[in-house]
């Protein structure tokens, strides 16, 4: 199985995202899964590529052209795949992969995941969508998510779409659904 994972080129401050970004990878690969993701070396992005790499799985990354120096590339996975632009980097991740996982993030993870969940809403594809939520990262997105749900502006199919996993390996099992 290739799971997507979207999550941070920053490290972040709470030293336990990291940790449970290694530990993540780790399970990964042990299961047999590989990983996609942006293509970075730098902060989580690379901490759970390097995890993968180091017990045994297969990471395919994709990054834009112009984010190729500037996120650091990473040229130590399995294959690096460059494209033109950030729509087409969303779209190769998401024909490869078989699952979504949002790590802990900023901006561009938040973008990531909220498109996903949406092309699943309107039927452009029906792939597991998780949030890990690191103590509590995503605490405060997911009451509003659900406030917007209860407010009728999400219909309770669609709120369904995404799962809250708590720990690395209710994660997983959520992708293997």
């Amino acid at each position: 199985m290739n799971i997507c994972v979207y999550c941070g080129s920053s490290s972040g401050k709470n030293r336990n995202i990291p940790e449970q970004a290694q530990k993540f990878g780790r399970l990964m690969a042990e299961k047999g899964h590989n990983l996609v993701y942006g293509g970075s070396s730098l902060g989580i992005m690379g901490v759970i590529a390097d995890s993968v790499m180091l017990h045994g799985g297969e990471v395919i990354g994709v990054i834009p052209e112009n984010l190729f120096s500037k996120e650091v590339a990473h040229t130590g996975i399995t294959r690096l795949i460059t494209v033109k632009d950030m729509h087409q980097r969303k779209s190769h991740m998401a024909e490869l992969a078989d699952a979504f996982v949002a790590f802990p993030g900023g901006f561009g993870t938040m973008e990531e995941l909220f498109e996903i969940i949406t092309w699943n809403q309107i039927g452009l594809l029906k792939k597991p969508v998780t949030i890990m939520n690191i103590d509590g990262f995503y605490d405060n997105l997911i009451r509003m998510i659900d406030h917007a749900a209860t407010s009728g502006f999400i219909k309770e199919k669609n709120r369904d779409i995404l799962q809250v996993a708590e720990t690395l390996e209710q994660c997983l099992q959520f992708c293997e659904r």
